[in-house]
């Protein structure tokens, strides 16, 4: 009688970002069976499900981000002269225009996760619309610690 024979490997692992930012390394248990000269892939009972963390838009954040690059565009396509003009053509506060327009300097990966509702948990306007370093990679340390 053939005898099914199971070969396991990895032990459970969450997914893990490279140092880089550009891998994803994910770890997946799993068996391989051979059954009747077939061979099949077999996840153990144990084994947490996982998928990936479902998007929680912000509306608010993506207002923010979408004025601060409207307004950057229209001052730099000299639309307006000063941010002064711009605050007082938008109706709105020349200190808070000042403080939105800090959010093109926000680095691409952290204005992208905002647009597509991956932003740090917790992360709320009030938070980016205080100071914030200028270099990219100390963003996203003080944003994940918030």
């Amino acid at each position: 009688m053939n005898r099914p024979t199971t070969l396991t490997l990895g032990p459970i692992g969450k997914p893990k970002l490279s140092s880089g930012g550009r891998t994803m390394v994910v770890s997946i248990p799993i068996s391989f069976r051979r059954q009747g000269g077939r061979k099949r892939v077999v996840t153990p009972a144990n084994a947490e499900a996982w998928s990936l963390p479902k998007p929680q838009v912000d509306n608010t954040l993506i207002k923010a981000v979408v004025r601060a690059h409207r307004w950057r565009n229209m001052l730099e396509s000299n639309l307006f002269g000063s941010v002064r003009e711009l605050a007082k053509a938008e109706k709105i506060n020349e200190s808070y225009l000042c403080r939105v327009l800090r959010l093109t300097l926000l680095s691409p990966v952290i204005t992208e996760a905002i647009l597509n509702g991956l932003q740090p948990k917790g992360l709320e306007l009030a938070q980016l619309l205080k100071s914030i370093p200028l270099e990219w990679d100390q963003q996203k340390s003080v944003l994940n610690k918030g």
